[in-house]
């Protein structure tokens, strides 16, 4: 028995009716599970749910006087529906707009699917780069801000084994503000470096044989 992807579960869910919130009678919205969960720490057990997002749906309007009077807190009330099985619960939130970043909606389903191309071209060119011992496509990649995150990851792993003296120039002090990247190419550059018995000056910054006496770039002793 094969294991149901988050993929898998999302065409499911798309191919099946939207249903319909039993307290306004307006049609659900598809919602993602944010990565951080804030109900009660459990999840919910699914990738994906169908949320109210009525404003003017009975138990939202309600909910802010009922939390307030009875919790002091600022927070309301929203009904969810469970696709698997169609049960309604309600889950809290905390402003008008609470959850609202994990409607998925056409404009985010595009996005998705071009992310999933994107990806896929991308392994297939670092694929024929690593067969022709390129290392320029993974060069490319890793430092192009349009490619996913995981095709970038894999050309700077890539690099640790097919980048050169040539490919440490573009990726010096380079940063993408993204830890992981940042160390994925700090260990890239490590591993060229250790490869190619380079090093930078320590005065002019020029990519530099570990065994130079003098900086062929400024003229300096490196190892004063």
């Amino acid at each position: 028995m094969s294991l149901e992807t988050k993929e898998d579960v999302l065409n499911r869910i798309l191919n099946a009716p939207v249903p319909i919130c039993p307290h306004c009678g307006e049609p659900m919205k598809l919602w993602e599970e944010p990565p951080v969960n804030f109900s009660d720490g459990l999840g919910w057990g699914e990738p994906y749910l169908y949320m109210c997002f009525n404003n003017q749906c009975p138990p939202f309007v309600s909910g802010w006087a009922h939390f307030e009077e009875n919790h002091g807190h600022c927070a309301s009330t929203r009904c969810f529906c469970y696709p698997s099985s169609g049960k309604f619960e309600f889950m809290p939130v905390f402003s008008k707009d609470g959850g609202t970043g994990q409607i998925i909606d056409e404009e985010m389903l595009e996005k998705q699917e071009q992310e999933k191309i994107a990806i896929k071209e991308g392994f297939v060119a670092l694929a024929q780069a690593y067969a022709d011992r390129d290392n320029k496509k993974p060069l490319e990649l890793l430092l192009d801000a349009a490619s996913p995150p995981r095709v970038r990851l894999k050309a700077a792993d890539m690099l640790e084994e097919l980048g050169d003296e040539t490919s440490l120039e573009p990726m010096l002090n380079k940063k993408f503000g993204n830890r992981i990247l940042d160390e994925a190419m700090v260990k890239a550059i490590k591993a060229i470096q250790e490869r190619t018995f380079t090093r930078e000056c320590p005065y002019c910054a020029e990519i530099i044989k570990v065994r130079a006496k003098v900086c062929k770039h400024c003229g300096k002793n490196p190892h004063e």
